[in-house]
């Protein structure tokens, strides 16, 4: 078997993985959004008994964050992949700083959805957006937002990577 070949089967296998990523992210962002977003609601809104109200405001925060990444995985455009791109680094860097700051502090950071790196949500909030972000810088998913026009633009970079320099 070639290297050729055996390198186009290793990119399909891969392939096989990143495409769903895409589908799955598409579906979990909404419903994150909508959970986090009505939790934060009834924190500011309904319940009376919360007079600190930082972690209903990080949670809504974080619900706008899902759905504005969610714009990015439902349109196909180079605008909304920028935004998702900086949404999703937005997101995974809030994620880490209260993660890390609610074991540090856990009184001021309270419930939030990034508390303990997601832990209330099942860490989605940690690794979704890392999945997000490899879903949009995937070569397939970059043609899609008509970033590259395929396998020759992968050849015409080895290619250029493989000439002397002169």
């Amino acid at each position: 078997m070639s290297q050729q070949s055996t390198s186009r089967q290793d990119e399909g296998l891969w392939a096989a993985l990143v495409s769903p990523a895409g589908y799955i992210l598409a579906v979990s962002y909404p419903v994150l959004a909508l959970s986090t977003g009505a939790r934060a609601l009834y924190q500011l809104f309904v319940r009376t008994d919360i007079v600190y109200h930082f972690p209903a405001i990080m949670s809504g925060v974080a619900a706008l964050c899902y759905l504005t990444a969610t714009i990015g995985f439902a349109y196909r455009r180079r605008w909304s992949w920028w935004l998702s791109v900086a949404v999703l680094g937005f997101e995974t860097l809030m994620t880490l700083l209260v993660g890390t700051w609610s074991f540090i502090d856990p009184a001021t950071v309270g419930r939030t959805v990034w508390r303990h790196f997601g832990e209330d949500y099942g860490y989605f909030p940690l690794f979704q957006p890392l999945l997000g972000l490899l879903w949009l810088f995937w070569p397939q998913t970059l043609q899609l937002y008509g970033f590259r026009s395929g396998r020759a633009d992968a050849e015409q970079w080895s290619e250029a990577q493989d000439s002397p320099r002169g």
